[in-house]
């Protein structure tokens, strides 16, 4: 943003804001983070039109690296306290839940139980209290932190895919055009293959082929009514003529 560009805001809308008002917004707009970042990569300022208003001084780039490391190291730590406190108070509920589940099973007295516990007896029933009021709550949400690097942790190692049972893929070595350069048997050529018999099979040596059917012509139904018909015309040849009676 161009240096000095409350006189031009006043310029542009006279009366509508306050010097106080002016300093206070431009104080917060350009101590933001984003801000910051944008100061970092431009290479020039820029007036309320969107025009180049100057350069930016190595002071200023200075000033908001700075600035930005330490906000940095500030959030780091902030994270760091959270994620502790939220790992002691875990720790504290599952210790509370122990308590309880052991306190409902043991046949101990209760002064035999805070001893053996190392629990003071007049802190004993408002951790019992406690644990029985967490038992049927859900456990609390973990911190940002913590679930950004479970969310790390999840993801496909480094390389590609994850190794199966067959453990990792052999790289294979390819040729110009994205062919494999493993060898394969050659096929001859078609004029120099052996010829196949029936079913598209190679005959195989030393095994007789099989004979050849003969089809017969099948005659059609013309045919065989003349057939039929000469063969009943026709007398047979074992069989004599009637003798007559007057003989």
């Amino acid at each position: 943003m161009k240096l000095r560009i409350q006189a031009d805001i006043q310029e542009r809308a006279p009366g509508k804001f306050s010097k106080a008002q002016l300093s206070a917004f431009l104080r917060r707009h350009t101590g933001s983070t984003g801000y910051l970042i944008a100061l970092t990569q431009a290479k020039s300022r820029f007036d309320l039109d969107g025009q180049p208003a100057g350069e930016i001084t190595e002071e200023h780039l200075t000033a908001a690296r700075e600035e930005l490391a330490r906000r940095k190291v500030v959030r780091q730590e902030r994270d760091q306290q959270e994620q502790a406190r939220h790992q002691l108070e875990a720790q504290q509920r599952r210790n509370r839940g122990q308590l309880l589940w052991d306190f409902e099973r043991t046949t101990l007295t209760e002064a035999n139980f805070c001893v053996l516990k190392a629990v003071k007896p007049e802190e004993l029933h408002g951790l019992l209290e406690i644990a029985r009021k967490e038992r049927t709550e859900a456990p609390p949400a973990p911190p940002r932190e913590a679930r950004r690097d479970e969310r790390r942790d999840d993801r496909r190692p480094a390389g590609g895919r994850p190794e199966g049972r067959g453990g990792p893929r052999r790289p294979e070595q390819r040729s110009e055009g994205g062919r494999r350069d493993q060898p394969r048997g050659e096929r001859p050529p078609r004029a120099d293959r052996p010829p196949r018999g029936e079913g598209g099979r190679a005959p195989q040596p030393g095994r007789k082929p099989a004979p050849q059917q003969v089809e017969q012509p099948v005659p059609s139904q013309m045919a065989q009514a003349l057939q039929a018909a000469t063969r009943a015309a026709e007398p047979a040849a074992d069989q004599q003529p009637p003798k007559d009676p007057a003989e």
